[in-house]
């Protein structure tokens, strides 16, 4: 159960608070709480005042109806809210909520002490939610980033085996062992190999280079 006597520091109604936390308790979602509560206080009859709530989750817009036998609540989260305002008046002040879209929200003969606290508790949650928004969206770019900057050893493209070609070291140097005798035969074989001497010009340059021996 909230406790009413935590919103009756700023010289709040205490029946218009009491009625409307009654019912604002059953609206609260999952971890959401109350923070703040303004109640209108009009000029001359006071009997059914307006009500504002903020929570760590969005603005309740609390409107008597049939006479204060019902209770009307609007809201409006903080995603949908683009900033809050107030402005003091000789009979209290207006609370401004300007949403992301559609006419501004207007309160007026709000208390000028509570308008100050309901203007602060409001613009800390709306920054609070626009950090939210900062922290989410440099997160989504710490992903991005990450994805697009694999490992090296990820880079690598596997080629199955049976589809590798395998290029035959060659070497247009001799070994260092072999000697001169032997490097000319080794290339006129490859002339005769290749069909550019025929086998007679063959067997005389490797009958002469053997008899050089």
């Amino acid at each position: 159960m909230i406790n009413v006597d935590r919103f009756l520091a700023d010289e709040q109604d205490p029946k218009a608070v009491e009625k409307v936390i009654g019912k604002l308790n059953d609206l609260l979602t999952s971890g959401e709480e109350i923070l703040y509560l303004a109640v209108q206080k009009k000029p001359a009859v006071n009997l059914l005042p307006d009500c504002i709530a903020i929570t760590n989750k969005r603005i309740f817009y609390c409107e008597p109806g049939n006479l204060g036998l019902t209770m009307n609540f609007k809201d409006i989260s903080w995603k949908n809210i683009k900033e809050v305002s107030f402005k003091e008046g000789l009979l209290g002040s207006k609370f401004i909520c300007v949403p992301t879209s559609g006419e501004n929200i207007v309160t007026e003969y709000i208390p000028k002490v509570q308008a100050r606290k309901l203007h602060q508790a409001a613009n800390e949650q709306l920054e609070q939610y626009k950090e939210m928004l900062r922290q989410q969206k440099l997160e989504e770019n710490r992903a991005s980033a990450t994805s697009f900057s694999m490992p090296a050893s990820q880079n690598i493209i596997d080629i199955p085996v049976e589809e590798a070609i395998v290029i035959p070291e060659t070497s247009s140097a001799a070994p260092e062992t072999e000697d001169d005798a032997t490097l000319k035969l080794r290339k006129l074989k490859t002339l005769y190999d290749k069909q550019l001497i025929t086998l007679e010009e063959y067997e005389n340059k490797k009958a002469a280079i053997l008899d050089s021996l």
